[in-house]
């Protein structure tokens, strides 16, 4: 296990269809170099799902992946922004079939001593999305 005083993390979710077929990415990076080192990435089909649970499997992969790294602080970037919101307590957890997800998600970010959550734009999360749609596109 590597130790690191923060990591970032960049996380996305899709389906084709809405549910259809599913994949996750994500990117996990070591903020502290210049450009930032990848750690570790995520790429993977999840079978069939809607754009929320991917969301979420994308973002409990990468904090999985991050766990590694044995960092102090995390920043959470994702393009989704019912995931982002629902971290923060903004937004309710409704659908009972992301629950789990959600309380996974929180656990692992229990972990860590600070935690930065922030919804970005789909421009600023382009190589989690890539990696979400080079999963999709293998046949």
């Amino acid at each position: 296990m590597t130790k690191r005083p923060e990591v970032v993390v960049y996380c996305d979710g899709g389906a084709r269809g809405n549910p259809g077929p599913a994949a996750i990415g994500a990117v996990v990076l070591d903020p502290s170099t210049d450009p930032p080192t990848k750690l570790a990435t995520v790429s993977e089909r999840i079978g069939v799902a809607t754009n929320n649970v991917a969301e979420y499997r994308a973002l409990v992969a990468a904090l999985e992946a991050a766990r590694d790294f044995a960092a102090r602080r995390i920043r959470v970037r994702a393009d989704s922004q019912l995931l982002v919101r629902q971290l923060e307590g903004r937004y309710r957890v409704k659908q009972p079939h992301l629950k789990p997800f959600f309380e996974r998600a929180k656990e692992l970010l229990a972990e860590y001593e600070s935690v930065d959550l922030a919804h970005v734009p789909r421009e600023e999360n382009t190589e989690a999305d890539a990696l979400v749609n080079a999963a999709l596109d293998l046949t």
